[in-house]
């Protein structure tokens, strides 16, 4: 009897869903399920969501993708973890039970701790040891206000009676029952050290965070545990662990030192490889370590938009102007332009490389001609420009031109998008042929622990395109947009 063939799970739990796909050799996906999970608005610019459903939809996913490929647990040769980062959970070491929701990466009801730090002059410091930014995007000072707030969490942390974790941790948790996390998501915390590779105590005494609730740090392709009997019917290592944009840029095979990738999500995330050291930003983007594969840290620089695909949700559900997100680009397609409106998405503030949590969403140009194709057609353009001045701010850092853009996620699919995108940038956009990046990524990393890929060229044999935008429109075109553009993020800055 011919041996069964055996395949790789990604978990790949996101801000708005939880998502499982089994992958096999050739990088190819054999079956997916994924399920949509609350969002909670306690007030405004707050973000949470119910740690018990992330864990039982991530779960749920998981053996859907099982059986609707119809294997067997026993030929899922290793899992492979990716998540959405920064969003901060608290749980009961005794029980496994939350204390509290998570705090979602999205949330900015920390932003005052945030300007404590500044007006302290912490900032350098910060931004010295963690590669990172004082701002409420990170977990350290969701952990300080939650401490704040319920000064009783942090007698029972100094105890030792609590957890903390990122998602990643939350999940390996769950499967294996220890308490771990990798580089990629640890140095997302501001409690991470990234030269010196360990949390770092001079940063857990600013933030008046206990050292005892933090996870162990280990490599992303390596041995994490092995899940629970009950959970598959068979124990499976869970051998690969990184964040989602990490995870998406070793998805793209980005190996090598300047290439890069954009994710078009709920937010919008550009990472480029900086290699073995880390790379300090002059323009303000981050410093983050891109994967550790157990030979030392590879290291990126990093630009995040908070809203992009969101805002086309947006749109959606709370304006009533979409039926479904798709039907945007058929609205954009049906205007030559946006009849001069410019839409600044900043719902929680403006990310990379304007890092300022003040500013709102804001629409200007709107005269009576304003119609709702116009609507549409400027949040898509949003988007793009956007990622603009994140590539512009990482050629400028790196001393490097990019002849392309790899390009993932949701809203990649957007055609128009993704053709303004390489207008705006005057660079290629390439898309993948396989568009499940993220996943990928965390696959490629518990396969090459378990031994199901060789090395890295046995990984980026894998990689495909499946389409390339070329940008189109001439250089006076583009001048002006991008003029109206940096107006329009000036008005939205002023108005407080």
């Amino acid at each position: 009897m011919p041996p069964k063939e055996q395949y790789i799970l990604a978990l790949d739990q996101g801000t708005t869903s939880s998502r499982a796909i089994l992958f096999n050799h050739e990088g190819i996906i054999i079956a997916v399920r994924q399920i949509p999970f609350n969002q909670i608005f306690p007030k405004p610019g707050w973000v949470e969501h119910d740690p018990m459903e992330i864990w039982s939809t991530q779960l749920e996913a998981a053996r859907g993708a099982i059986a609707s490929a119809q294997i067997e647990g026993d030929q899922i040769l290793a899992i492979g973890i990716t998540n959405q980062r920064e969003t901060t959970i608290l749980w009961e070491k005794d029980t496994g039970r939350p204390v509290y929701n998570a705090i979602v990466w999205q949330c900015r009801r920390s932003s005052g701790i945030c300007e404590e730090l500044k007006k302290g002059g912490a900032e350098p410091f910060i931004r010295q040891r963690t590669g990172l930014v004082a701002d409420a995007y990170f977990s350290g000072t969701k952990l300080t206000w939650l401490f704040r707030e319920r000064p009783e969490l942090r007698v029972r942390a100094e105890r030792g009676e609590l957890m903390f974790g990122t998602v990643d941790s939350w999940l390996i948790y769950n499967l294996t029952g220890r308490h771990a996390t990798d580089p990629t998501n640890a140095s997302r915390t501001l409690m991470f050290n990234i030269r010196e590779r360990c949390w770092d105590d001079d940063l857990l005494k600013l933030l008046d965070i206990p050292k005892a609730i933090l996870p162990e740090v280990l490599p992303s392709s390596g041995y994490f545990g092995t899940t629970k009997k009950e959970l598959f019917g068979v124990e499976i290592p869970v051998t690969g662990v990184a964040g989602d944009q990490q995870a998406a840029l070793f998805g793209h095979a980005c190996f090598e030192p300047g290439e890069a990738k954009n994710t078009y999500g709920t937010g919008c995330f550009t990472l480029m490889n900086a290699g073995p050291f880390p790379l300090e930003s002059g323009h303000n983007l981050i410093t983050t370590v891109a994967w550790d594969l157990g030979r030392g840290y590879t290291y990126a620089l990093e630009g995040s938009v908070f809203v992009a695909g969101a805002v086309i949700q947006w749109l959606r559900d709370q304006m009533g102007l979409l039926t479904e997100s798709a039907e945007s680009e058929t609205l954009a397609r049906s205007v030559p332009d946006t009849g001069g409106v410019y839409m600044v998405p900043a719902f929680v503030g403006l990310g990379a490389p304007y890092w300022d949590s003040e500013v709102r969403g804001t629409i200007v140009g709107l005269t009576r001609g304003t119609t709702r194709a116009h609507f549409v057609r400027a949040a898509l353009e949003a988007i793009a420009y956007e990622s603009r001045d994140l590539l512009d701010a990482m050629e400028k850092d790196s001393g490097k031109r990019l002849c392309s853009i790899k390009a993932d996620g949701g809203a990649a699919a957007n055609s128009f998008l993704m053709q303004f995108q390489a207008d705006i940038l005057n660079r290629n956009v390439v898309l993948p042929e396989v568009t499940e990046t993220t996943a990928l990524g965390a696959a490629y990393m518990a396969g090459l622990a378990s031994g199901y890929w060789s090395g890295l060229d046995d990984v980026k044999k894998n990689w495909r395109m499946r389409r390339e935008f070329r940008p189109e429109m001439n250089g006076e075109a583009r001048a002006g947009l991008v003029a109206g553009w940096n107006k329009a993020v000036a008005t939205a800055r002023s108005y407080r």
